[in-house]
């Protein structure tokens, strides 16, 4: 069975972005070592132009093949003029309000979220699947969720987004590693105790 792990960055008190969404204070942490960290262990996180603007186009693909997404994330991507952020990877967007899909490599998925998700956990072979964001597929996906990997950067924002748009649910998890950089960001990678 396909994990589907949810690979976020958020700010020490859990905030993914603030009370709109807008994460953008969170890049000045992508330094040089940084981005060498992503670029061994999760190319595929970086957007195709992102990696065509870094030469970075032949990269394999290490730990997932597809990549879910929720309607406020790809906004972000369509207002830049990117229909396939994530061409590199099996592309779907969960929305209900966009009622078909603006390129023809992205998939909509517009009915039982968790059914499609379970869907393609079953799939043989294949890498893992990165759920991407935002907040309210996260909360919606809660109990699919295998593995958390957060990037957490040393900023508090105090009041935004959090991580889980969901009522109060409590889960295990065991921390698998804990990776520390320079300028104060760390990746701590959990896997859900079932």
């Amino acid at each position: 069975m396909r994990r589907l792990t949810y690979f976020i960055a958020c700010s020490i008190d859990g905030f993914i972005g603030d009370p709109k969404g807008d994460a953008s204070s969170m890049f000045a942490y992508v330094d040089t070592e940084f981005l060498e960290f992503l670029k061994v262990e999760y190319p595929e996180t970086i957007s195709a132009e992102g990696r065509r603007m870094l030469g970075l186009d032949g990269l394999d693909n290490v730990r997932f093949d597809t990549v879910i997404q929720g309607r406020g994330s790809y906004q972000v991507g369509l207002d830049a003029g990117m229909t396939s952020p994530y061409g590199h990877l099996r592309e779907y967007v969960a929305s209900r309000t966009l009622a078909a899909s603006p390129d023809p490599h992205v998939r909509i998925l517009s009915g039982d979220l968790v059914a499609a998700v379970r869907e393609l956990k079953a799939e043989d072979g294949g890498l893992g699947i990165w759920l991407c964001g935002g907040s309210g597929i996260a909360g919606e996906l809660f109990e699919e969720i295998d593995e958390l990997v957060i990037k957490t950067y040393p900023q508090v924002y105090g009041s935004g987004m959090p991580m889980f748009g969901s009522g109060f649910t409590l889960a295990d998890f065991t921390l698998d590693t804990v990776r520390t950089f320079g300028n104060g960001a760390l990746v701590r990678q959990y896997t859900r105790r079932r």
